[in-house]
Order: structure tokens, then sequence, then C-alpha cells
């Protein structure tokens, strides 16, 4: 190939890690990347991006949740409310929604995890499944059709034709904590196979957060050539979760512990059976590659809370992706082109809540979203090492809901969405270890049915809003960073801001309860920092293999604001801290040792109100970590929050609040965790 066909350069992380290769004697999959080269493909994109190997954190942690994956990426708020259940935003998405997740969208495999109205759960997420995870920030992910102003995320699962996917581990600790994890795989001629299993149980650091799940995901794999391979996926999820509930501030800070009496009378519960299904086949034709596939997912969440829901969904829908990579006249040219297709239906039932059992029936709905989209970009390199970037994505969803039976003032609806995200871009790869970039981009976001929750409670100030009249939020973004990796150092730097319309936010609520609908303009804007290097080399060890002092850095600015509204004029957009900080420094030996403390600093209390009347606390809280690595034998000793500080990890949000207002989910108190795994 041409020097004018390379490949854009391949930079890291801001993790440093060794990640695994497949074995020389099995050839590699078609379908599914390698860590390294997923890291290759995802930093073509002229836009903030990552991906984290699965040795980043999965052999020298606890590893129970998505934070511990996401805990060192620039940009990204994850903090737990119990469980596994996290308060997850990128760039400021779906700070409204204080239950679930909306604004991001989760994808396993490439295959969708939220459901197709929009809304997500992080309890069919197993951290020990994974081999790496890709985070693609805002309108950069398109090429998963994704809408949403956070972007997406996908968890790649090992296949039979990686090396050393055999292992079991087992991990305790902290409030009654445990967890035992297996894989296995292999490849024997076209076919192979892999398949992981976890089961993982906790009493939980509050009252009432008891909870326990096992999860299980394969795949296997056939491959007709060289160029032709088809796979099959299989996960499923069986979830038992008691809920704590949000507190008041006061009983956050003095008495963390405590449950919210309501959930605790009524034995509030989140529990949820999956099992998704799906196909994906690649063929690859000189310099074009084509993806195709199908999936299919039953859902039922059992979820007693002010009323005991009972929700059966069914979503099922197909991709189909081209890739063409060539040289064209003598400029490389890569054109990316695809269709998704997300359909589904959702029985959702509600019953009165007596004690945590079903009473008499409240509502019985049927709702059934739509979402179809088509998406191009083309990367077209005016020099060798220079991309000018031109795409766009088109949406269409519709959002249509019957009403069977409803005392809860529910009504019949349809909305329907047409939405244009064009993109443009350009990525420079100043040498062979340092890339610069920029892009502006448009986002949209289309409500989910979870938005109005509440139509027959009116509000004197502001009328209720049905779902189908709350319109799609759009966004204009501008970035632009750098990224690099040089021997001992790798950083990322990003800036962006993003002018929206029609922003997804809190502005009434009816019993503390947040009702959604459209602000008209708001901004988010910031900064996002990486920073890995090794401060100091050749401590006690010599040579090409020194053992080194390693710091690894991740730091978030978040200026989130309306935009002269009329109600809340230029106020801070409530929900996520304005400065956020992870590090931790490392001593590493060549022998695979590791000593170090960590760090995570919020040194500025935010808002929980739209009206800015009341905040969380400002915290720091650290922790210690060793162990010891030698690619088959891993242990490790972990410590949080040694100081044992009552703090306040996340909070929901709300219009006005007042100290009596339950919005805070405190933060684990002191824990100690220890971890064992062999692999071969």
């Amino acid at each position: 190939m041409s020097a004018t066909a390379q490949t854009a350069t391949q930079t890291l992380p801001t993790i440093d890690v060794e990640t695994s290769q497949q074995s020389s004697s099995v050839p590699p999959s078609l379908a599914v990347q390698t860590a390294e080269q997923a890291l290759q493909q995802i930093q073509q994109t002229p836009g903030g991006v990552a991906v984290v190997p699965a040795d980043a954190y999965k052999n020298n942690s606890v590893a129970s949740t998505i934070k511990d994956i996401l805990d060192y990426v620039p940009g990204v708020f994850a903090q737990p409310k119990f469980g596994d259940d996290t308060r997850l935003s990128i760039r400021g998405s779906g700070l409204s929604r204080n239950f679930h997740l909306r604004g991001v969208q989760l994808f396993m495999d490439g295959i969708p995890i939220n459901t197709s109205d929009g809304y997500g759960d992080f309890q069919e997420i197993d951290p020990t499944a994974y081999k790496f995870v890709e985070v693609w920030k805002g309108a950069n992910a398109l090429r998963f059709g994704a809408n949403s102003l956070g972007g997406a995320i996908n968890f790649v699962t090992p296949t039979g034709r990686d090396a050393n996917i055999n292992s079991a581990g087992i991990d305790m600790g902290a409030f009654g904590y445990r967890r035992f994890q297996g894989n296995v795989g292999g490849a024997n001629g076209p076919w192979d196979g892999f398949f992981t299993a976890s089961n993982q149980q906790s009493q939980g650091f509050r009252d009432h957060s008891y909870g326990h799940d096992t999860r299980a995901s394969g795949n296997i794999g056939y491959q007709f050539s060289p160029d032709f391979e088809t796979r099959f996926y299989i996960d499923a999820n069986d979830v038992r979760q008691r809920i704590p509930g949000s507190v008041t501030r006061t009983s956050a800070l003095t008495d963390p512990a405590a449950a919210a009496p309501v959930n605790v009378a009524n034995d509030w519960q989140r529990n949820i059976d999956t099992v998704r299904i799906a196909n994906k086949t690649t063929m690859r034709f000189d310099n074009t590659t084509v993806e195709f596939g199908a999936f299919g997912v039953d859902r039922h969440l059992m979820h007693p809370i002010y009323q005991w829901l009972d929700y059966h969904y069914h979503d099922y829908g197909g991709f189909v992706r081209a890739t063409d990579d060539r040289v064209i006249n003598g400029y490389r040219n890569k054109f990316v082109a695809g269709i998704n297709i997300l359909d589904g239906t959702i029985d959702a039932r509600q019953y009165a809540n007596v004690g945590g059992y079903k009473g008499t029936p409240v509502s019985s709905l049927l709702q059934k979203p739509e979402n179809y989209s088509g998406y191009a970009e083309n990367s077209f390199y005016v020099l060798p090492n220079v991309a000018l970037i031109a795409g766009t994505q088109y949406l269409f969803a519709v959002r249509d809901q019957q009403v069977n039976f409803s005392l809860n003032g529910d009504v019949n609806g349809r909305s329907t969405f047409s939405l244009w995200s064009p993109k443009t871009g350009f990525l420079w790869d100043v040498d062979p270890t340092w890339q610069v970039f920029g892009n502006i981009s448009r986002s949209a976001e289309v409500p989910s049915f979870g938005e109005s929750v509440a139509p027959n409670f009116q509000n004197p100030t502001f009328p209720t809003i049905p779902f189908f009249d709350i319109k799609a939020q759009t966004a204009t973004t501008y970035e632009i960073g750098t990224r690099g990796k040089r021997p001992d150092l790798t950083w990322e730097l990003t800036g962006y801001r993003a002018n929206i319309r029609n922003e997804l936010l809190c502005f009434y609520n009816t019993f503390g309860n947040c009702n959604v609908t459209n602000a008209d303009r708001t901004v988010h804007q910031g900064i996002e920092a990486g920073l890995g290097a090794a401060i100091v080399k050749n401590i006690f060890v010599q040579g090409d293999g020194a053992d080194k002092l390693w710091v690894n850095l991740a730091y978030t600015f978040n200026d989130f604001r309306f935009d002269n509204d009329p109600t809340y004029h230029n106020n801070q957009i409530p929900g996520a801290p304005r400065h956020f900080l992870r590090a931790e420094l490392l001593y590493k030996h060549p022998n695979g040792f590791y000593i170090g403390p960590n760090i995570e600093w919020v040194p500025q209390a935010y808002y929980v109100d739209s009206a800015n009347t009341l905040a969380t606390q400002a915290y720091a809280i650290w922790g210690l970590k060793a162990g010891i690595d030698d690619g088959k034998y891993s242990f490790y000793l972990e410590a949080r929050n040694i100081a044992n500080k009552a703090y306040i990890a996340s909070a929901s949000i709300i219009n006005q609040a007042n100290l009596n207002s339950p919005l805070f989910e405190p933060g684990n108190g002191r824990a100690v965790y220890a971890g064992i795994k062999v692999r071969w």
C-alpha cells in the first residue's frame, strides 16, 4: 500500500497497559477486532473517543460496575447509586433522568442494550466479560446510528480465536461482596466459541441495598474463508436488587448507610430478566468490508417502586454497514455507510405496590417505539497525514402509545420525528505518535416514554405536557483536540461547546418526581484532559525492562448552563460537578508487581435544582491498591475511601429544591476488596 493509504496513527488511551494479542497459531476473527485494531480504527475519528482494554481494570480491581471501567476516561461522569446502578453522563447528557439512563446509547458487540424507546439500564453489564470497551462521545458515535448528546459505549466480548481466554476468578470484600467468574473458549478449524459467566452478590453499604445477579454470554463463529465469517451471540441476565433510594442532604452526610423510609416500607426493588440473541456476518471484498446482522431482545422488568411496575420489552432490529478504504488517484479515501433498525413493543402494566407485592391494577399500556437511521461518512486524505471528513445521519423515529386501562391519567398518543445530523471535521497525524482533530457536528435525541411520568397530576404554574408533545433535543457541537502516545507519555486534551435546543430538562415536579419537558436554549461546554506518564524510571531495575513510577490522570471541566431562560436565566444546569478529577500514582515492577494510591476529587459542590438553591458538598476520597500480574496468575488487594468519608456520590435533580428534598445518594464507606484470577 502506498504512503497515501496508510492508516491513521495508532495512539493509546491514558491508561498505561499492555493489551492481549491473538494467538499466532489461530487465524484471527474477521468480525471482532483486537483491542489494538479497535484503537487504530476508533482514532480515525476526528473527535473524542477512547478504547479501554480489559487489562486496565479487570485483573487489578474489583471491577463490579461500569464506573470501574470508565473511571479514567475524561468527559465521562459515572457514579454509583446502588448495586450495579450508576448515574452516567457524557458531556452533560441525560442529567434530568433521575432513574435508569438516557442520553448515552449502550451496545454489546454492536447490539443495543438500551430499549427501543431509548432508556437504558446497567444491570446487564458485566465488566468481567469484555476484552475492551469503546467510548464514542457525542456525534462521534455516528457509526452506531447514535443520536444523542452523550454518544455511545460499546462493550466487546472475546471470541474463541483470542489467546489466553480461559480463566477463572474469585473476588470478595466489604459489605458482603463476592463474585465467581469464569471464561472458556477455543477454536477448531473454521469453528470457534467463547462463553463467560459470573455470579455476584452483595449486602450493600446502605440499608435495603442487598442484591445478587447471574450473568452469562457467549458467541459461536464460523469462518467460511478468511474473508467470510458469521457469528451468533447470546446473552442472558438474572438480576435481583433492592433499592435504598435517595435521601436528604443531611441524611446523606450524617447517616449515609440509611435507606429512604418509604423504600423500606414498600420494599422497593429493581429485578430484571433478559435474553438477547443476535447474528453478525462479515464479508471482505478487496478494499470493501460489509457487515450485516439481526438481533432480538426479551426483557422483563419487575420493579416495585411508587407502584409495582411489570414491564415486558420485546426489541428487535437489524443493521448493515459497508466500509470502503482505497486509493483513488493517489489519495486515500475511506467511505463508511450503514442502516440501523431498532423497533419494539413495551407491555407496560402497573399495579399498586403493597409492601413489595402486587396490588390492584392501576394501568395497562402498549407502547410501540420505532427507530430507523441511515448514515454515511467520507474521509478524504488530502495529504498522507491529513484527512478532511464529512458525514451525515438521518433518523426517523416513532413513539406510539395505546392505553388499555389507566387510573394514572395516561392518554393515547403518537409522535414522529424526522431529523438530520450532519458532521464535518479534520484529522491531522502530526507525526506517528501525535494527532490533532476537530469537528462541527449535529446530534439529535428523541424522548423516551418515561419523560412525562405523571400526566394526571396538574401543576398550576406549568401545565402537564404529554409525552407526544415533547420535542426532540438537538445540539450543534464544536470540538477540537489532540491525543498521542510517546514511549513514556500518553495524553488527550479536548475542548468542546454544544449549543442545544429543546434540551430535555426538569422544569416542574410533583411529589418530588422530576417531570421532563423542553428547555429553549442551553449550553454545554467543557474540557476533557487525560494524562499518563512515567515520571521516574530505573528506580531498582535498569535497562529496557526498567521499573517505573507511573501517573494516570483524568480531569473533566463541565460548564452547563441555561441560555437566557425566562425562568432560570443563565443558571447552572444541575446534576454534574463542575470539576471532576481521578488520579493514581503506581509503582510498576517488570515482574508484574504494582502498588500505589489513588484519589477522586470533586473540589466544588454542584447544584441539584434548576433554581440553583441547593447543592451537594465538595469531597475528596482516596484509596490504595497493590497486586501482581504475571500474565497467567494475578492477585490484587484494593482499599477504597480509606478515610471513611461521608460524601454524596450522585444526586437526582429537580426544578426547585429545599433542605427536605430527598435527592442525594451517599457514596460507599471504607471498603477493602481482594481477588485472584488464573488464565490459560
